[in-house]
């Protein structure tokens, strides 16, 4: 019996935690196009927050310098953000198209990346054969 009230009172409680929860759009709101490009930049900043910049410095926090590429500020993103992420629907075709964009991405550079690295496996190819040209026999010096 104690089993069966648990049972109707976590079903109760469930039940009503629906996501009918209306949240009022936002005067100064993100549209969704300028949205997939903020949150494609935010999980870039957030992939390198650890790497040594060009300055040589690590855990720079480049929220504020997005913020300003897009002229917004904390405020209108978390309330644009808090509003599309009501809207689950809306959301999961934002964050759809950011994953597509951050995987094109990764896959480019990692063709650039290959491209690279060849480049330099091949000039240290050609560096070895040099120093082999430049060194004496040891038959001639007799």
């Amino acid at each position: 019996m104690n089993k069966f009230i648990y049972i109707v009172i976590l079903s109760v409680f469930l039940g009503s935690c629906n996501s009918n929860t209306i949240i009022k759009k936002p005067e100064n709101l993100i549209p969704k196009d300028q949205m997939v490009d903020l949150l494609t930049d935010l999980y870039l900043a957030i992939g390198g927050e650890h790497i040594k910049n060009i300055n040589l410095q690590r855990n720079v926090n480049y929220f504020p310098v997005i913020f300003e590429k897009y002229q917004i500020d904390s405020t209108q993103f978390k309330e644009s953000n808090y509003y599309y992420t009501s809207r689950v629907d809306d959301y999961d075709e934002i964050l759809a198209k950011v994953e597509k964009r951050l995987k094109t991405l990764k896959e480019k550079y990692d063709g650039e990346r290959k491209k690279r690295d060849s480049l330099k496996i091949d000039s240290l190819k050609k560096e070895r054969g040099n120093l082999k040209k430049e060194e004496p026999d040891e038959e001639s010096e007799d």
